[in-house]
């Protein structure tokens, strides 16, 4: 791989490209071109071509890619090529959709623990996982080398959630609450905000109409 930064967005891209070749590949189809997958995804042929030089030469000029081999290259650059150890704070309503998501399996995300603090829902298994209390956290996470920590909680509650998990040694976190975090350089931080997004699909069709 080359050393030179890599956009966030091309790492998007990415993702989307490897999930339409799992469909293509499921479809039996060995060969695919740039505009084959430019047009699965609704991108340029020039934008699939340039994500991809980034990070090698794929492909045969003329000919295309082969899709298993293309497939497994982009696991590769995306760090799937392994299982990740999945914990999951709080045991809400989106905490239940995201254990219910095939997607996260297919795609190496195992949850292997969750946690919350109602007494109702400790105990209680989701999934085949069982719920623990919030204060076996560090405990739990370390014994199962978890690496990513997903956070569902009330805004007060999560930046003592985030110490917690940076205590287990855990490498990432993705943060559902509306929250400014505070974490060391080390650990990779992504906020997803539900309701930015939503102000923001507001903004772009309120620009259309004006």
């Amino acid at each position: 791989m080359k050393t030179l930064k890599i956009p966030e967005a091309t790492i998007i891209r990415l993702s989307v490209y490897s999930r339409h070749l799992t469909d293509v590949d499921r479809k039996g189809i060995v060969t695919i071109s740039s505009g084959d997958i430019a047009e699965g995804v609704g991108v340029s042929p020039a934008q699939v071509r340039k994500d991809l030089a980034y990070f090698g030469e794929f492909g045969t000029r003329g000919v295309g890619y082969n899709v298993k081999d293309l497939h497994r290259h982009i696991l590769k650059i995306l760090g799937l090529s392994q299982d990740w150890s999945v914990c999951l704070v709080g045991m809400g309503n989106l905490s239940l959709a995201l254990t219910t998501y095939k997607g996260f399996r297919e795609r190496g995300f195992i949850i292997t623990s969750i946690f919350d603090n109602d007494p109702q829902k400790i105990g209680t298994t989701v999934n085949g996982v069982e719920v623990l209390p919030v204060d076996r956290l560090e405990e739990v996470a370390k014994a199962n080398k978890t690496q990513i920590g997903i956070i569902s909680v009330p805004s007060p509650y999560a930046q003592e959630i985030a110490d917690k998990l940076i205590s287990a040694g855990v490498q990432a976190i993705l943060n559902f609450a509306p929250v400014v975090l505070n974490v060391p350089p080390e650990v990779e931080l992504r906020n997803v905000d539900l309701a930015v997004n939503l102000e923001v699909l507001t903004f772009n069709v309120g620009t259309r109409r004006s």
